[in-house]
């Protein structure tokens, strides 16, 4: 079947690399015929990272519980229990004495006001000491990333030895709030000493006032809902509904290739309590063009393209990953499994670009590492919706867009497909805002293992207009 899709890269001009390696994944996937070649690539540098001087940084394990869709199996617990129960996970599987652990960091988004440090409050409940500091960060769908990276800082810096990071998000229970009146209402009365003066607050009380305040996944700066964001962004880039449905169904095909194959592994079950144990991921769920053509614009009405099948959905989950000097794992018997090397944070514009991270944070995590794009075998890239990752692509792959808007003399160029997020991504494994950036690293150092690379590259968007990409190295086998 010939689709839009494949008219649309048919079109596109011979010098275009990234038509050419979508193109190669269509034919690979039996979408077209050999009717177009592939342009040369750089060949390769390939060389260790490490640098003398600075200590070398591993991830010796790391895991997740399922990525559950939001409001079924987790839906009656708190984020510390499902952060507690990655915790569990990591224990077990390594065995690593919870007294070596020098130090925990958690990112999370959404916070539940009774744990507002999750970290300290999941890492006491996974019977870690009380001597152990814990602390909580957030920075939008990077907030993982930021987790680990603190910990790879705290590593650099000497600091510790070992640190445990992760991240953790309940969408089944988000804080709702009264309106702003209601609550300056009852904390003047709690205030208020006599009985006339409460009367008389009470009396001021409207019907309006008993409004609650939804949460919204929504930028403050600009008061635009993601989606919306991705939809423009999705039409900036010449981005059509069926390109989005095409790239969600490879996510979901291959998500769920994956998981029958076993490659999945960071996942640990979780037995929650009161019910059975959840053993997989239940977000992944492949369909077919014409069911997913079928679905209504979920944001711009009536004329976007951004629909519930092609975004990532609502997702409660958790995860957890070891990270050590390499002298202190190997001191203690550990075989690591990758590097965590050079990694870089960037903020762009929060209305016209909030999406846009990796395409900006690739070209300067490159130029950190002294690496080109052909040096990577493995891109593990966050799916918010199949627009912004399809945008992104365009994006990087656009001298235009390097010299008009990142200062650039030429485009990074686009990774491609065939070792792009080939085990599925967010769009299908789902999306724990503050625990995908795990995710994103111990798939990347799975994928390395198993497909015989080197190095890895880790990028994600995030709220804000801000985004992430790191440098992961597989350990030598």
């Amino acid at each position: 079947m010939t689709s839009m899709l494949s008219h649309a890269v048919r079109n596109l001009p011979a010098s275009s690399a990234w038509a050419a390696r979508l193109w190669t994944y269509l034919k690979l996937a039996g979408i077209v015929g050999d009717m177009y070649s592939v342009l040369a690539v750089q060949p390769k540098s390939k060389k260790t990272l490490t640098k003398s001087g600075v200590k070398n940084i591993v991830v010796v394990e790391g895991v997740r519980i399922p990525f559950l869709q939001s409001g079924t199996s987790y839906v009656d617990l708190m984020p510390h229990d499902l952060a507690r129960a990655a915790l569990q996970g990591l224990l077990n599987r390594t065995s690593v004495p919870r007294d070596v652990v020098d130090y925990i960091v958690y990112g999370t988004v959404i916070q539940e006001v009774k744990t507002s440090n999750v970290a300290r409050e999941a890492a006491l409940g996974a019977g870690f000491s009380d001597k152990t500091p814990a602390h909580t960060v957030t920075m939008a769908c990077i907030s993982s990333n930021q987790a680990m990276t603190t910990g790879v800082g705290m590593i650099a810096a000497g600091q510790c030895d070992v640190v445990v990071a992760g991240g953790v998000e309940l969408m089944s229970d988000v804080p709702i709030r009264h309106s702003r009146k209601m609550r300056k209402t009852m904390l003047t009365l709690n205030r208020a000493k006599t009985l006339g003066q409460k009367l008389s607050l009470i009396s001021k009380i409207r019907p309006d006032y008993f409004a609650p305040e939804l949460p919204a996944v929504a930028e403050f700066s600009t008061s635009e809902t993601m989606g919306h964001s991705a939809d423009r962004l999705a039409a900036a880039f010449a981005v059509s509904r069926l390109e989005q449905d095409e790239y969600a169904l490879r996510s979901h095909t291959l998500a769920k290739k994956a998981q029958d194959g076993g490659l999945l592994v960071d996942v640990v079950p979780f037995k929650v309590p009161g019910k059975d144990t959840v053993t997989q991921d239940n977000g992944i769920r492949p369909s077919s063009l014409e069911q997913m053509g079928k679905l209504k614009p979920a944001f711009v009405k009536p004329f976007g393209t951004v629909t519930a099948a092609n975004s990532s959905f609502l997702t409660d989950g958790a995860s957890a990953i070891l990270l050590m000097s390499e002298e202190k794992a190997l001191a203690m018997g550990y075989k690591p499994k990758a590097y965590l090397r050079d990694f870089v944070y960037v903020s762009q514009d929060p209305k016209d670009q909030l999406l846009l991270g990796p395409t900006y944070a690739t070209p300067k995590v490159l130029e950190k590492a002294g690496l080109t794009m052909a040096d990577i075998d493995v891109f593990e890239f966050h799916e918010a919706f199949a627009g912004q990752i399809l945008a992104n692509l365009k994006a990087m792959d656009s001298d235009w867009f390097a010299q008009n808007y990142m200062g650039r003399k030429s485009k990074v160029g686009a990774p491609p497909l065939e070792k792009f997020n080939t085990w599925g991504g967010s769009l299908s494994l789902g999306h724990p805002f503050g625990a995908t950036g795990c995710r994103l690293v111990i798939t990347a150092a799975h994928r390395l293992k198993k497909e015989g690379g080197q190095y890895g590259l880790v990028a994600a968007c995030a709220a804000g207009g801000q985004g992430h990409a790191m440098i992961v190295e597989l350990y030598p086998q």
